[in-house]
């Protein structure tokens, strides 16, 4: 008698693409922890995959929504794993998605940023201008190196009315620092503040909203018809995929269970153990 594991991989697939969907897509918004490494470990058969992507004339661009570190912080990691990309096409994080955003929708606007000084100088060199008074509008980004002073200073601009927006929503970034496996991200900092002010960010950038995804596109020079979204996550990977009209690529080598397309409604477009199990198909 089949267990539900093995139901489950029926129902949904896995390691299947009956209808030769892989063969359309030119394109790869890859998630990175999970997906396609851990830490600073590739994960089996990534790098392969990697190669196989370039051997078939596809693009890729790693895609995340951590904004606390530097998108030269990335880079310089990858390159440690024996991997160099092109910053400009290869490489898109929710903070640079959130300073596309502003560039477009709010021109020399002042910015009072919540976030890491990684992050605000990278915002500083892309143009925007940072403002500690009587800023423009409010952007919240996950940051590690701040006090109950910044929060109560954030609390009383919103108090005012301005503008707010939000890199990413998630609520807990993984890490391998605390037993539980997780740090508060900003989403939970956004649950003190709505608390204290009422208010939520009225605009989100990161995975999974439209925002990052039209920059991802961008800078790939890419169509939503011929890409697809791969990760570990149902809830920011996938949706981002599924909701914005893209393919969505659920892998099982991170966070994410065939049991969570139960419960959490996301149903992917195309299921695999890895992205190592991609690479025939492709």
């Amino acid at each position: 008698m089949r267990g539900l594991a093995d139901l489950l991989r029926e129902t949904y697939r896995v390691n299947r693409d009956d209808a030769g969907l892989l063969h359309k897509i030119r394109y790869f918004a890859l998630d990175m922890d999970g997906t396609v490494y851990f830490d600073e470990t590739w994960i089996p058969g990534a790098r392969e995959f990697l190669r196989k992507l370039e051997e078939t004339g596809r693009k890729y661009c790693f895609m995340t929504n951590n904004s606390s570190k530097g998108m030269d912080q990335y880079i310089d990691k990858l390159h440690r794993m024996g991997l160099d990309i092109d910053l400009e096409t290869q490489m898109v994080s929710s903070g640079a998605a959130t300073i596309d955003y502003l560039k477009r929708e709010h021109p020399g606007k002042s910015v009072f940023l919540f976030g890491n000084r990684v992050l605000k100088d990278e915002f500083e060199a892309k143009g925007i201008r940072l403002a500690e008074e009587n800023p423009d509008l409010i952007v919240t980004a996950f940051a590690q190196e701040f006090d109950y002073k910044d929060l109560s200073v954030l609390c009383d601009l919103l108090s005012r009315g301005m503008p707010f927006i939000a890199t990413h929503p998630d609520y807990v970034c993984p890490t391998k620092q605390y037993a539980c496996g997780f740090m508060p991200d900003i989403g939970a900092l956004h649950a003190f503040i709505k608390a204290a002010t009422k208010r939520e960010p009225e605009v989100i950038i990161g995975k999974p909203k439209g925002e990052i995804i039209r920059y991802a596109l961008k800078t790939m020079g890419a169509s939503a018809e011929e890409t697809a979204v791969v990760g570990d996550r149902l809830y920011t990977d996938v949706r981002s995929g599924v909701d914005n009209g893209l393919t969505g690529i659920f892998v099982l080598s991170g966070e994410g269970t065939l049991h969570d397309i139960e419960t959490m409604g996301v149903v992917p477009t195309l299921t695999f153990d890895s992205v190592e199990e991609m690479i025939p198909l492709l």
